[in-house]
């Protein structure tokens, strides 16, 4: 009898050394989790996102922060707002400076998967910065270890360390912005966008919609384009192959979308990264695709006019200082070959110009507009021309028209559209850049009324990478 209760003791004992040892194991990977909000020490500082990110502009490359002289941290707080439960973030978290009207994003790389069961969605946390660095990874704004000039995951031992949990979990109201409204300072927030849908060709395929990123074609990303039913600006939604909705059907409807602004893999252009699909609220089920775009006769008014004395439209472009504000300055880009790439903006030697280009987009069915704000022709009665230069580089074949409207009235509505037949495209080097060329002048004498110009480019990555660049667009008249 006392050798069974020995033996029963004996177990006993290993059992709670089992157990301890578990406990004590747990607390290496277990967050830290308070009963109240987070205080700063004596000798503590804390310190914002913003002023990160613009410590980070002024020091512009890579800088740690060391201990403080007086024996104290720097923490810096913020509110979680992305999520790797779905699959679609991996070994980081986002977090933003207020859970409402945000002005400050970063991401926070750890060497840790899971992370949603420690930072949940809402959860305000205090980053320790001391030791951390903080760099510029694809076009987005990190804290991470530093490893000579590289970024580096925070070690899965010292994540207790530097991420503290606060016991608030605050309701994240996502920051409505439009996607002309995109720029650095609002990268790693959590956004939303209004009166959106995917692309017509993606979602209403003869095959139906395509996944999230489960097709052939998708390798590490599948890129699927979001258009605004408000002015037809695009964006990428990118989702990662290794997520578990990435065999989803595209929804069909428009509506709301819910995601974190980032840029892509060589930081190009913005995506919009969501959680999940719960983050995607499309309830209308009335689509905006673009009108059809009908070519009646090619336009020929015969005798070319002079230039006239009437001043009336012209555009250099030296006022825009990207896309965004050409927008806004009446100039609509869209692309109709189901696509994300448009016109843009761009520049060299202090000349301002709009570019068309292929190369390098990835697109093969490329068919981008560049439609100019409303022209009106009856300002000069008698005679109209149209002049404007073309730059033609690394010439492979003509992909460019121009065309005239005299019904386009938005990127919802069937216009008509007539090719320009006096339009000069200019050849140009295939290795190299030309010059700006006269492409008019262009006689519109026998067009009457509110016109637009339309410049189409129809190149193909896989094809014809003709850039073209055009420049002093001016139409005047007598």
């Amino acid at each position: 009898m006392k050798t069974v209760k020995k033996i029963q003791l004996f177990i006993l004992f290993l059992g709670l050394i089992s157990f301890n040892a578990c406990v004590q194991s747990d607390d290496i990977n277990t967050p830290v989790v308070l009963e109240e909000p987070f205080q700063l020490g004596p000798n503590d500082q804390e310190t914002s996102i913003g002023a990160v990110l613009g410590q980070y502009a002024q020091e512009g490359e890579i800088f740690t922060y060391e201990a403080l002289p007086n024996g104290g941290s720097r923490y810096m707080p913020g509110y979680v707002v992305s999520s790797d439960e779905g699959g679609n973030f991996f070994e980081e978290i986002v977090i933003q400076n207020s859970p409402l009207n945000p002005t400050a994003g970063i991401v926070v790389q750890v060497d840790v998967n899971p992370l949603f069961t420690f930072y949940e969605f809402g959860r305000k946390v205090w980053i320790k910065l001391d030791g951390l660095s903080v760099s510029e990874d694809n076009g987005v704004i990190q804290i991470g270890v530093r490893n000579g000039n590289d970024l580096e995951k925070i070690p899965s031992p010292l994540r207790n360390e530097h991420i503290v949990r606060d016991d608030e979990i605050a309701n994240i109201i996502p920051l409505e912005l439009s996607i002309g409204e995109f720029a650095n300072d609002k990268e790693s927030l959590f956004i939303r966008l209004t009166d959106v849908q995917f692309n017509r060709s993606q979602v209403l395929g003869a095959g139906g919609p395509l996944s999230f990123a489960s097709e052939a074609t998708d390798q590490f990303d599948g890129e699927r384009t979001l258009e605004s039913c408000g002015d037809g600006a695009s964006v990428i939604l990118s989702t990662s192959t290794f997520s578990d909705f990435k065999a989803l059907a595209l929804p069909t409807n428009r509506g709301t979308i819910d995601g974190i602004l980032t840029r892509d893999f060589f930081d190009d252009f913005y995506t919009l990264v969501i959680n999940s699909p719960d983050d995607i609220n499309f309830d209308n089920s009335e689509r905006c695709d673009p009108g059809e775009f009908f070519y009646g006769a090619p336009t020929d008014c015969a005798d070319t006019a002079v230039s006239g004395a009437t001043d009336i439209f012209s555009d250099d472009f030296e006022g825009y200082a990207d896309t965004n504000e050409m927008l806004a300055a009446g100039w609509t880009v869209l692309n109709v070959g189901g696509g994300s790439y448009t016109w843009g903006i761009s520049g060299f030697g202090g000349n301002t110009y709009a570019i068309g280009n292929a190369f390098n987009t990835g697109e093969d069915n490329m068919d981008t507009w560049l439609i100019s704000p409303e022209i009106n022709l009856d300002l000069a009665p008698t005679e109209r021309v149209l002049n404007f230069e073309i730059q033609t580089n690394f010439d492979g074949g003509e992909v460019m028209s121009v065309y005239i409207s005299t019904d386009y009235v938005d990127t919802n509505s069937d216009a008509n559209w007539s090719l320009l037949q006096d339009v000069t495209i200019p050849a140009g080097p295939a290795s190299g850049f030309g010059a700006f060329l006269d492409a008019g002048p262009v006689n519109l004498t026998c067009v009457t009324g509110t016109v637009r110009i339309g410049f189409r480019y129809t190149g193909s990555a896989s094809g014809v990478t003709t850039r073209y660049h055009v420049d002093d667009i001016e139409v005047t008249g007598n």
